[in-house]
């Protein structure tokens, strides 16, 4: 598969994959046309065109397999949570920025992805958090920082304790990395400061609660007595790498939320009744393994409006769930993401306001 398409069905939350290390392991960033270009802070959801699309766009335009994009977008993306917020106390990792030899790395990829689609294997991944983790190890594996993946820690036989989700090596010292990608809407006047006005799109978690799981759980794995036979040496330090998207109500702008990173990637989120009013002219519905990164594919491949509407009546008729859709801009022989969203049940917002209430969200 070389390139990404369009149309997937109806989108279930992405699970998390979790993940990551704090010294700059990875990837000054060469780029194709400059300097790296980052977001420059908050901006309107409902805008023409969302500046981390521009900037992945103007730095990776050359590449073009789909899982090579991906992992571009992992190493590349913005922190979603800000590691030197002290909300966080030091808990954050972030991967640094891209190096020029590893932006050299990702484009002998792209030309030749064998490596990468062999570390993948045949499998059909249809957890999106499995699949990057796997993208992710691959990454660490050539860096020659990878020590584990995956590594489980059971107290007996039937009794699962945990796993690490990476070992990595960084210098002399031993880092045990949590690694997540999340996908959150905003349901509320404001994100608080517990995170739960940031919900998962199937209602099934927050962003507060998530993170409360790891850092009371699964950051304290190395210090359990099942841990420390399966370890080289002691942990120097736990935390957790957040990649993600987060999506604002489209005719809110984003405020600034203190542990957010001001960067983050961002989109919309709107109710299917109000699709007529998105600006576009060509769209697609993003399978769930193209999430990660900026979409892009062939010309032809994109939706007009009435196409795109008829495709979310059907999705949600049969499964009432948030559709991801990406906005298409034309750019040569491609059809480049412009910004995205999730377009959801005219009766989401209710259904997470009932989820609360019951006591199903914090």
């Amino acid at each position: 598969m070389t390139t990404e398409g369009c149309v997937d069905a109806p989108a279930s939350p992405a699970r998390t994959a979790e993940g990551r290390i704090d010294a700059p392991v990875g990837p000054a960033l060469a780029t194709e046309g400059g300097a790296p270009v980052r977001p420059g802070g908050a901006t309107a959801a409902w805008a023409s065109s969302d500046p981390y699309q521009l900037g992945f766009a103007q730095r990776w335009g050359h590449l073009h397999h789909p899982r090579v994009r991906a992992l571009a977008w992992l190493l590349d993306a913005p922190d979603l949570l800000d590691p030197a917020a002290p909300h966080w106390q030091g808990r954050i990792a972030t991967l640094g920025p891209i190096t020029a030899d590893v932006a050299d790395w990702l484009a002998a990829l792209d030309l030749d992805p064998a490596p990468l689609d062999a570390a993948l294997g045949e499998r059909h991944y249809s957890r999106l958090g499995l699949y990057a983790e796997k993208l992710l190890a691959f990454y660490f594996s050539s860096q020659q920082t990878l020590v584990a993946h995956g590594l489980q820690v059971r107290a007996s036989r039937n009794d699962t304790v945990g796993e690490f989700d990476f070992l990595l090596r960084d210098g002399a010292a031993l880092v045990h990395l949590e690694f997540a990608t999340k996908f959150y809407l905003l349901d509320a006047a404001t994100a608080g400061a517990d995170f739960n006005g940031l919900i998962g799109p199937n209602l099934a978690d927050t962003l507060g609660a998530k993170m409360r799981k790891i850092f009371d759980k699964q950051l304290a794995l190395a210090r359990h007595p099942a841990a420390q036979p399966l370890l080289p040496q002691a942990v120097d330090r736990a935390q957790a790498l957040v990649k993600g998207w987060l999506f604002y109500p489209y005719d809110q702008s984003p405020g600034m939320t203190p542990g957010i990173s001001r960067e983050h990637c961002q989109g919309f989120w709107m109710p299917l009744a109000q699709v007529a009013a998105l600006p576009g002219e060509q769209f697609c519905i993003m399978p769930r393994l193209q999430w990660l990164a900026p979409l892009k594919v062939p010309t032809g491949a994109g939706m007009d409006r009435e196409a795109l509407q008829a495709e979310l009546g059907r999705q949600m008729a049969q499964v009432s769930a948030p559709v991801m859709v990406a906005v298409l801009r034309q750019e040569g022989a491609w059809l480049l993401e412009q910004r995205r969203g999730f377009i959801v049940p005219d009766d989401w917002h209710d259904r997470a306001a009932q989820n609360r209430r019951d006591g199903k969200l914090p």
